[in-house]
């Protein structure tokens, strides 16, 4: 070899080593960074003529396990799509609360049991007419008061479909716009690990949203799909469309089309039905809180609204009242009617006849609600029978209860205990779901950047730089002795 193709080989494995260097630097600033692949120089033989004339640089290729990357993106989507539900069922339990909570269901009913029995005990006792009537009001808001939060939580999905959509087509967007840029990358022979960092991490912000797919094609861009089939990114970006309701009640649902479903590219996706469109990510689950979850929780509401209501109104309890009058809990003052149920739990109120506010009068408690003039103040029939129609078994014909007969304080009881059973469910989902997120995640850091053997291989690059070096010095050596030889 001659000294000549010894400086030209040296000086390449110099560059080559430098390259290195700063690839291993890259590699062991970003070991933390999310999205961010292994840097590798890929390098080869360089050689002219016959002969061998160092290395050449062949490119930067980036390391990523997509098989691990493209389960843990999935266990993304159940994350989230669990951490919905579990939200979702506690703020439900907490709407209805727990018997130990004056304030719950359960506690407004015992209440109104407990202040009828004492009324009826001592029905000339003015204060206990007042605190029967009071309780039973109380009950009546109570009632009002979670049918509004539940419409409530339907907003707040509502509001998170919407932000959830923007968030997904702006990310879509940078995808199809790094895919023009990879394009043209790979046309001028440019860096393009960069770029795949950056659609990686695009990526990973649509993956909770939406169970994903994804593929590399031969030219660097990359197609993106939901598990389920729907295609979100290939030459160009799809578009998801929702449109956000700005108010929400029990008569709006989706199928009655008065809010808005989900759109790709203008095509309406299935959103009902055993396997809904993006089925399993978060998307899915809000969809679901909104126009399943939600709706059912309100139908029991309701359904209970009717009962109490109902028990109330049986015919013969309260002889003052005329046929077609509603008695102590009302539909907004009209009497309670099946056919008229939906959204009834936010509708029902005390009859004006026994709330002194509203012109009536706390002894039509005891005498019936329609008695023009006070009756014998020890008359307890009417107050008698109202603790009976409370703790009377009875079936609740609507709701999607069972056809088991239970009591007023069994139906809330029951009521509380379907929303503690469904977030019990979600809860127990969620487990599984984190714990197989945390094994795919440390797994995936794992692969990542091993910032020891990154530090070992600076070591060996040193090593090979500092041998490149030497073969420089030497080289330069030997011109200066046959320099000095032919003076």
């Amino acid at each position: 070899m001659s000294i000549s193709s010894a400086l030209s080989s040296a000086l390449s494995g110099l560059t080559t080593s430098a390259r290195r260097a700063d690839i291993v630097s890259s590699n062991i600033a970003n070991a933390m960074t999310e999205g961010y692949g292994t840097r590798r120089l890929e390098t080869t033989s360089r050689v002219v003529g016959n002969d061998g004339s160092g290395v050449r640089v062949v490119g930067i290729t980036r390391q990523e396990d997509a098989i691990l990357i493209g389960q843990r993106r999935l266990a993304d989507a159940q994350l989230g799509a669990s951490q919905v539900a579990v939200d979702f069922g506690e703020r439900l339990e907490a709407l209805i609360g727990t018997p130990d909570q004056p304030g719950s269901l359960s506690g407004r009913m015992a209440d109104l049991e407990a202040k009828l029995i004492s009324a009826s005990n001592d029905p000339a006792n003015t204060t206990y007419l007042v605190n029967a009537v009071d309780a039973a009001q109380n009950l009546a808001t109570n009632i009002n008061q979670i049918s509004s939060g539940i419409q409530a939580e339907r907003q707040r999905a509502d509001a998170a479909i919407g932000t959830a959509v923007d968030r997904i087509n702006t990310a879509l967007e940078g995808l199809s716009d790094l895919n023009k840029r990879i394009l043209s990358a790979q046309a001028n022979g440019g860096e393009i690990a960069s770029l795949y960092d950056a659609q990686a991490q695009l990526v990973d912000e649509i993956a909770p949203y939406i169970p994903l797919q994804s593929r590399r094609e031969t030219n660097g861009t990359l197609q993106l799909y939901s598990n389920d089939g729907h295609m979100l990114l290939s030459h160009r970006a799809m578009e998801l469309g929702f449109d956000p309701s700005p108010g929400m009640d029990p008569f709006l649902s989706l199928a009655n089309g008065n809010i808005s479903g989900l759109t790709l590219d203008g095509r309406p996706l299935r959103l009902e039905g055993s396997s809904p469109a993006f089925s399993g990510g978060e998307l899915s689950a809000l969809f679901q809180v909104r126009d399943q979850l939600a709706p059912e929780a309100q139908a029991r509401i309701d359904a209970v609204a009717r009962d109490i209501a109902e028990r109330f109104d049986q015919p013969g309890l309260d002889p003052t009242v005329a046929p077609g009058d509603p008695g102590l809990f009302t539909d907004a003052g009209n009497l309670v009617d099946p056919i008229n149920e939906v959204g009834l739990a936010g509708r029902l109120k005390i009859n004006d006849l026994v709330l002194p506010s509203m012109g009536g009068t706390v002894w039509r408690l005891r005498d019936g609600l329609g008695a023009i003039t006070e009756g014998p103040s020890g008359n307890a029939s009417i107050l008698s029978g109202q603790v009976n129609a409370l703790t009377e078994a009875r079936t609740t014909p609507s709701g999607g209860f069972s056809s088991t007969n239970r009591t007023m304080s069994e139906l809330a009881a029951e009521t509380l205990s379907l929303a503690s059973i469904s977030r019990i469910n979600a809860e127990t989902s969620l487990s599984h779901t984190a714990n197989l997120h945390t094994v795919l995640k440390t797994s995936e850091l794992a692969d990542g950047v091993d910032t020891d053997d990154e530090l070992q291989r600076l070591l060996k690059i040193e090593q090979h730089y500092s041998a490149n070096a030497r073969v420089i010095n030497v080289a330069e050596e030997m011109m200066d002795e046959l320099l000095r030889i032919a003076q």
